[in-house]
């Protein structure tokens, strides 16, 4: 095959010189552009890490090129507005125009098939009321808690920048500044970028405790105080797991650790940054709990919780045992189902790990119901919440606040061309390449950022007051589901309050 492309390069270029003889010299220039693609061509053909372009010099670019430009060409011309994982393009859309409050409406009726499995919907009344989108606030601190705060119910999820580009956070802390709620950091730490902007922040710490740890990994009492100081700092979330990739750590490819990144976490430049699956200040349920209080004592009396995503049901009840025995309460649990994102995760983790979203939240709910302990505590959540009927859906099955990264991500103008992991985000969004980040303007994407917080908000706000509730007056029981069978049943029936599961692991030895 390379003897062949030679013998058509160089039949080319004898063409190229007898056309070029027989009509002008100023013909030559017409074809300067060949010769980088035969230059490539030469390439190609004797290099040995890719066997098909060793066999198709030419052609077999334009496999790669296509491979590239694969999700744009998916996006822009194969999907239709129901199509796209895991946002679908009419998600997509909503979260663009609510950005940029643009037009936000739908004509000719709905696209979906509401006749069809996993169809829901919510159940509105005849006796509609008004709520003020500027009340959905939810306070978050028990007894023991010192600095109680007062959150919006929609919130930035965790993402940390490393993950994200200094300007994602920028505008993300920017948007949480002028909309009023918070920006939860991530595993990350703390950074420059999400403290200059002024919005409130959740710190939290994984274990790998970046910006609170020892040379040696390890929790660093002292580090963590001084850090948790900051007014900025309104709430610290623990990192117990997350839905993409649970019991594994975060993981940050080398590609995107820069100098600024390794002084923050105190990390090593040029290798990736994979944090622990488990945390070393703790090995047990009551290790957490204590680890807690001290976070709480350290913290001056700021609201602590813990976040995960649920595996054993047993290991949660443990933690709740041990709640009760030591007398001491979390302030938030934050709950997260496998269909969570992530920057980076191994296939097996982010596909077949970890209880789905609706399932794990209805768990916590009903079992801190069941052993008396949801007096003292708020579940926050996330999972693919971008819009105002999701909202309620996670309010219906348990949840006082919610959390969006993904939503937030494309209000920044990411496109969901899922690369993450890679370092070539398209939008600027999930790289720290320069070339990338400097299209993302921090002053337009920070108000895009408070628009979408605000405009969800407001389709919330009318969409409940369309089903005549308040927050707390949202149950299952207004949430229909479309069964595979073509029954119609409620989420108080798929998922009861008297959740058998949970009952079940009350009685079960500890696991945790």
């Amino acid at each position: 095959m390379r003897s062949h492309f030679f013998v058509v390069s160089v039949l080319a270029v004898g063409l190229v010189a007898l056309l070029g003889e027989s009509v002008s010299p100023a013909f030559y220039w017409l074809y300067v552009p060949l010769i980088p693609l035969i230059v490539m061509g030469c390439q190609n053909a004797f290099q040995t890490k890719r066997a098909i372009l060793r066999n198709y010099p030419i052609l077999g670019m334009l496999r790669y090129f296509f491979e590239e430009i694969r999700p744009e060409i998916q996006q822009y011309f194969v999907e239709n507005d129901t199509d796209g994982a895991p946002f679908s393009r009419d998600l997509r859309s909503v979260v663009y125009q609510r950005a940029k409050k643009q037009l936000d409406t739908v004509p000719f009726g709905t696209q979906r098939d509401l006749y069809a499995a996993g169809a829901e919907w919510a159940q509105h009344s005849l006796r509609s009321v008004h709520v003020d989108p500027a009340s959905l606030r939810v306070t978050i601190g028990n007894h023991q808690c010192l600095k109680p705060y007062s959150a919006s119910i929609f919130n930035i999820s965790a993402m940390s920048y490393g993950s994200l580009s200094a300007q994602a956070i920028q505008s993300l802390n920017g948007g949480a500044k002028i909309g009023g709620f918070y920006h939860n950091t991530g595993e990350g730490g703390v950074s420059p970028h999400h403290l200059e902007p002024g919005g409130d922040l959740v710190w939290q710490i994984g274990t790998g405790y970046f910006g609170c740890r020892n040379s040696d990994g390890t929790f660093s009492p002292e580090k963590f105080k001084a850090r948790a100081e900051h007014p900025h700092i309104k709430m610290i979330e623990i990192k117990l797991s997350q839905g993409a990739k649970p019991s594994h750590g975060g993981i940050l490819p080398a590609a995107k650790v820069t100098k600024e990144i390794v002084e923050i976490r105190g990390v090593v430049m040029g290798k990736d940054v994979i944090s622990p699956p488990t945390h070393s200040r703790f090995s047990d349920a009551e290790g957490l709990i204590r680890f807690v209080q001290e976070l709480r004592t350290l913290s001056g009396g700021k609201p602590i919780g813990f976040k995960l995503c649920i595996g054993n049901p047993a290991e949660f009840v443990s933690i709740c045992r041990a709640m009760k025995r030591l007398d001491i309460y979390p302030d938030f649990i934050t709950v997260d189902g496998a269909e969570g994102g992530t920057g980076a995760a191994p296939l097996e983790f982010t596909n077949s790990l970890g209880m789905p979203w609706a399932e794990g939240l209805t768990l916590v709910r009903v079992t801190l119901e069941l052993m008396g302990l949801k007096k003292h505590i708020k579940i926050i959540t996330s999972g693919k919440i971008v819009t105002g009927f999701s909202l309620f859906k996670a309010l219906a099955l348990g949840a006082d606040t919610v959390n969006s990264a993904r939503g937030m991500m494309l209000a920044l103008g990411c496109i969901q061309a899922r690369r993450c992991n890679t370092n070539h985000c398209p939008a600027g969004v999930a790289t720290n390449n320069p070339r990338l980040t400097v299209g993302l303007v921090v002053e337009d994407k920070r108000v895009r950022v408070a628009n979408f917080h605000g405009q969800t908000l407001k389709a919330f706000a009318e969409l409940m007051g369309a089903c005549g509730v308040s927050t707390s007056g949202i149950t299952r029981g207004h949430v229909f589901r479309r069964m595979e069978s073509g029954q119609v049943l409620n989420l108080a029936e798929i998922y009861p309050t008297t959740e058998p599961r949970a009952a079940r692991f009350l009685e079960a030895p500890s696991a945790f």
